[in-house]
């Protein structure tokens, strides 16, 4: 089994975020970056299906240069070769994203494409939807299970309010991943040694001889979440108070 996977380097979680002069991005200079956690999670499940049926794993990334570095952690992870669109602008639109993904990966003829639910800077979550469509591909969203079976793939899929559902799928198909459907493995010492002799394909993304349409999103500015402080008081004897607390931290605050 073939197996693509689309990861993408995001700003580490743990990154102290400015505004850039601009004020319509962030400030990149400072910034530590990591593989989106979503994708990881794509990563992992590509990897299981591999050591289960056979096959080979292929890490898709668009991106600049630093994103190397993400690459490489997926290599030394376990995945067999990568495909690294070099791309400075992928951040400003799932489209144009989508269609870098798809030139690269058409080639491949894969049997399986895994994304990440979303990505953990901007969260549109479309990407993957789009890609599948750009390659005419059936797709699932939210996977929390992959099963191969003799007529193709089984799927879990999470809704809501703890439902689920089953769906068989041919292949090929696109999945996009829920994150944490199963436990992250750590790149080992051998890994990252193995990693450096294997194979990176490097695309620029005039080599892709497409002509992505026209941004379909764009972000005229981004600004820090205003911090407000507001008290309210709940009335009525503590059985009535105590449905009310609950009621706002389940549908306002959305903690529980």
């Amino acid at each position: 089994m073939k197996i693509a996977v689309c990861i993408k380097q995001v700003p580490a979680r743990d990154s102290q975020l400015k505004i850039a002069s601009s004020g319509k991005w962030i400030e990149e200079s400072d910034l530590t970056y990591e593989i989106n956690e979503p994708d990881a999670y794509a990563l992992e499940a590509a990897l299981q299906l591999k050591e289960k049926n056979g096959g080979e794993v292929i890490a898709v990334c668009a991106g600049p240069q630093r994103a190397a570095s993400t690459i490489r952690e997926a290599l030394a992870k376990g995945a067999d070769r990568a495909i690294h669109i070099e791309e400075e602008s992928v951040n400003a639109d799932p489209l144009t994203g989508a269609h870098l993904l798809a030139a690269a990966i058409r080639s491949e003829d894969p049997d399986l494409v895994l994304t990440g639910l979303q990505s953990d800077d901007l969260g549109y979550g479309q990407t993957g939807v789009i890609l599948a469509e750009l390659l005419e591909l059936p797709h699932a969203t939210i996977i929390m299970e992959v099963d191969v079976t003799s007529g193709g793939i089984k799927v879990k899929r999470e809704l809501e309010n703890g439902w689920f559902q089953h769906v068989e799928m041919p292949l090929p198909a696109l999945l996009t991943i829920q994150s944490g459907i199963s436990k992250l493995r750590y790149a080992t010492l051998m890994g990252i040694k193995k990693a450096k002799s294997k194979e990176v394909k490097r695309l620029a993304a005039a080599e892709l001889a497409i002509t992505p349409p026209a941004a379909s999103v764009t972000l005229d500015r981004v600004y820090l979440p205003e911090r407000t402080k507001r008290t309210q008081l709940f009335e009525g004897d503590p059985k009535q108070a105590a449905a009310q607390l609950v009621e706002k931290l389940k549908f306002e605050a959305r903690v529980i």
